[in-house]
């Protein structure tokens, strides 16, 4: 790995580094021992070092990997957004070249749910287990309501003639969620995060939820492998700036029935219901939930 950067225009990163992956470099940071190993895959608008808290925990007993979709965060530009398929491919291909032996955990955080899906439809014997982190589902129409469905919610995020607006949102934000983090790493992220480059990738991202979860309807559901669902249903004040009380209730019950029904789908599943945190939040402010959820389902796949 080198944490060189071909352009003097775009922000190194503080900490990892990058693996070339069909000619493109990907951002990744791997610490810890063992197996199996754990990764991140990061929602919209979210990088890997946003879990750099709950890696390090991870970390003191396995293997725990974060890294940056090609297009998003550190890794080269791609064209946004792109197909469940070609990001699944492009992980499993990140893994292999950095040797990290499967079966994994697949920790997926929102967005990170649709391409941790595809990547367990394509290759079920190198999973070993998922953990939910408030993910998104590939059914979530079937369980929402009408004004909260894909197509809605794509309609309902920010434009990019709100940049400046977003930009200084995000400042704010940031600078409260990563003000444990440790220096060198907090401010570059921070600053990365409210270029214009980092917040047009997350716009790309989060407007195109539905044809990702159209393509994998066509597959099968997730494997027969030990699953943890954190199910995230506390009060976030910028859902409800967007919509009304009621719609915030049907959300909520929908995304209990949503996430009960993935983990019924397993022999070991089991879903956790947070309502002391919000959906962007949920790795700064239970962290302790997230990494504890992490261990369970990596002891539950070692013993299977």
């Amino acid at each position: 790995m080198s944490n060189n950067t071909t352009s003097t225009t775009r922000p190194a990163p503080p900490v990892g580094g990058f693996q070339e992956v069909n000619g493109r470099r990907v951002y990744l940071h791997r610490s810890g021992g063992g197996g199996p190993a754990v990764v991140f895959l990061p929602g919209a608008s979210a990088v890997g070092l946003d879990y750099f808290g709950v890696q390090h925990q991870v970390s003191r007993f396995t293997t725990a990997v974060v890294y940056d979709r090609g297009g998003t965060g550190y890794s080269d530009p791609l064209p946004l957004p792109r197909t469940a398929t070609s990001v699944a491919e492009e992980l499993h291909e990140l893994l292999h070249a950095q040797h990290i032996p499967a079966p994994y955990v697949l920790a997926a955080h929102s967005l990170g749910g649709l391409y941790a899906h595809r990547f367990a439809q394509l290759y079920p014997g190198e999973v070993a287990g998922l953990v939910w982190l408030d993910g998104l589902h590939r059914d979530w129409d079937e369980f929402m309501p009408a004004e909260a469905g894909l197509a809605a919610t794509e309609r309902m995020g920010p434009g990019l003639a709100q940049l400046d607006e977003i930009r200084a949102a995000l400042r704010e934000m940031n600078a409260e969620l990563f003000a444990d983090y440790p220096e060198h790493i907090r401010c570059p992220l921070i600053e990365a995060k409210a270029s214009d480059e980092w917040i047009r990738a997350g716009i790309a991202e989060r407007s195109a939820l539905v044809e990702p979860a159209r393509e994998l309807r066509a597959w099968p559901n997730i494997p027969d492998v030990p699953v943890v669902a954190l199910s995230v249903v506390g009060v976030d004040p910028g859902l409800r700036a967007l919509t009304s009380e009621r719609t915030v209730r049907e959300m909520h019950d929908g995304r209990r029935r949503m996430d009960a029904a993935l983990v019924r789908a397993v022999s070991h599943g089991e879903q956790r219901i947070l309502t002391d945190t919000a959906h962007h939040r949920l790795c700064f402010d239970r962290p302790d939930a997230v990494v504890q959820a992490v261990r369970d389902v990596v002891e539950w796949a070692a013993r299977t």
